[in-house]
């Protein structure tokens, strides 16, 4: 376990804090690390910036998740790794596609190249809308920008201007968006979030089709997950019990 001093903690919205801190192991877009909450557990949490420091976003869901998004700076931060498989760069033009706090494993890979799809429930879910430039906002209920899903806005636009997409958010957001891009382009990668206790490939809970998550993923191209039929449909609880997306 190591530990490092919160730098900072801002508050992006009513159940959202975004933590910087430094490390000393190189982070790679896509990657995540285990934050313990000393007395209460661990969670994965993914890096919305790789530099040094770097920085996590948190909303909070839960008591550890809680315990995370209230440290103050000049506080310890517990945590192991980063682990799991990176998204794969590009310098040409990047499409990212991304619902609620699902977008903040995105933001690394935002650059002047960069378009977004940014969706949420309604407006005050919205996080990170002011450092993107190129941003599409979806909402369900219509409180900005587009009335509707992530996937409404994507079929609006020319897949064949991007030499890369990458996605992440709830898994149903994403399925719907494989849906659509499968047999249309295989330059297509995603993040996916499962349950996870041990982040090492020990626990199995994160496990989909036999694959572990946290280590052969967390990222999948679109070709992986051809070979998933688990994805949007089922996941495993805390407990091994199947539930139905």
């Amino acid at each position: 376990m190591n530990y490092s001093i919160v730098y900072s903690n801002v508050r992006i919205n009513e159940s959202t804090h975004s933590l910087r801190f430094f490390m000393e192991s190189p982070v790679h877009p896509g990657q995540f690390i285990m934050i313990w909450a000393p007395g209460i557990g661990e969670i994965p949490i993914s890096f919305s910036s790789v530099n040094n420091p770097v920085e996590i976003t948190v909303k909070i869901y839960g008591e550890p998740s809680k315990y995370i998004a209230n440290l103050m700076p000049g506080e310890k931060i517990f945590y192991r790794g980063p682990y799991g498989r990176p998204f794969t760069g590009v310098t040409g033009k990047k499409l990212i596609i991304g619902a609620g706090t699902g977008i903040a494993p995105l933001m690394p890979l935002v650059d002047n190249m960069t378009s977004a799809i940014l969706s949420a429930k309604t407006k005050n879910d919205l996080i990170f809308t002011d450092r993107i430039k190129n941003l599409y906002v979806v909402t369900d209920d219509g409180t900005l920008g587009i009335k509707g899903f992530a996937v409404d806005a994507l079929k609006q636009m020319d897949i064949n201007e991007f030499d890369m997409i990458y996605v992440c958010g709830p898994e149903i957001m994403m399925k719907s968006v494989y849906d659509y891009l499968l047999n249309k382009t295989d330059r297509v990668e995603f993040s996916l979030e499962r349950p996870m206790k041990c982040g090492i490939g020990i626990c199995d809970s994160c496990s989909i089709n036999g694959i572990q998550v946290c280590r052969d993923g967390p990222v999948f191209s679109i070709k992986d997950l051809k070979n998933m039929d688990e994805f949007g449909r089922t996941r495993l609880s805390f407990s091994g019990k199947r539930i139905y997306l």
